[in-house]
């Protein structure tokens, strides 16, 4: 692996999300080098640990900081258990099944995502077309732009290792950044996280000030100065 004086950092995307969705994401060039993961076709019957080996075949530099968000959460988690890292953030995701939802672990139980219309994911952009409020036509303009990889076969993969995912402890050391409006992973159900006021799920995206403010401090030091739980 390469080695210089620079810090790389290593962005994961959320499921089925391109890496533009952290294109407003900004460190100071002088100590950090971004580098973006992007998502890969799973192999017929590739387990998640195989997967993720797959994936750090990407990572080209020695004790990186691993960025991941949403389902890119769990998988720099699992990159971690592999390699060394500086740093390991989360954003807008879960540290243990038992942060799950419960519908998500219902879901886990019965097997029912099995018969999810996964393949309905690429007409997303077709709202738009609709006549449905302006609010659903730009949350389709949005989905879009950002959620780009539509194969079934990786949809299918990437719900069932999400639904399925196994971890119970706590990776040790790890930073948690979560929106206290996240409907897709509630906030109640999240333990020891920096806590965004207002912040949803795709907060990486519509908050990314917040992100280039704090994430020097939180990569280089841990932690935040200002340790009350919420953020604004």
């Amino acid at each position: 692996m390469i080695q210089d004086n620079l810090i790389h950092v290593y962005f994961m995307p959320g499921m089925a999300a391109n890496p533009s969705i952290f294109e407003h994401i900004k460190l100071p060039r002088e100590n950090f080098k971004i580098h973006w993961l992007a998502w890969k076709i799973p192999l017929k019957n590739e387990s998640l640990n195989d997967y993720t080996k797959r994936m750090l075949q990407d990572v080209h530099h020695e004790n990186p900081v691993l960025i991941g968000v949403s389902f890119g959460g769990v998988i720099v988690q699992e990159m971690s258990k592999q390699i060394r890292v500086k740093r390991l953030i989360l954003i807008s995701t879960v540290k243990n099944k038992f942060e799950l939802p419960r519908r998500m672990q219902f879901a886990r139980k019965t097997a029912i995502y099995k018969i999810f219309p996964t393949s309905l994911v690429d007409k997303l952009g077709n709202l738009e077309k609709l006549p449905v409020s302006k609010f659903f036509k730009k949350r389709a303009a949005l989905y879009r732009q950002y959620l780009s990889v539509s194969d079934k076969r990786y949809i299918d993969w990437a719900v069932k290792q999400m639904l399925c995912w196994d971890q119970e402890e706590t990776i040790p050391n790890v930073i948690h950044i979560h929106g206290d409006k996240d409907i897709v992973f509630p906030y109640k159900n999240i333990r020891n996280c920096i806590t965004i006021k207002n912040g949803t799920h795709i907060m990486i995206i519509d908050r990314f000030r917040w992100f280039n403010e704090h994430l020097p401090e939180l990569i280089l030091e841990g932690e935040l100065k200002n340790k009350n739980k919420e953020q604004d």
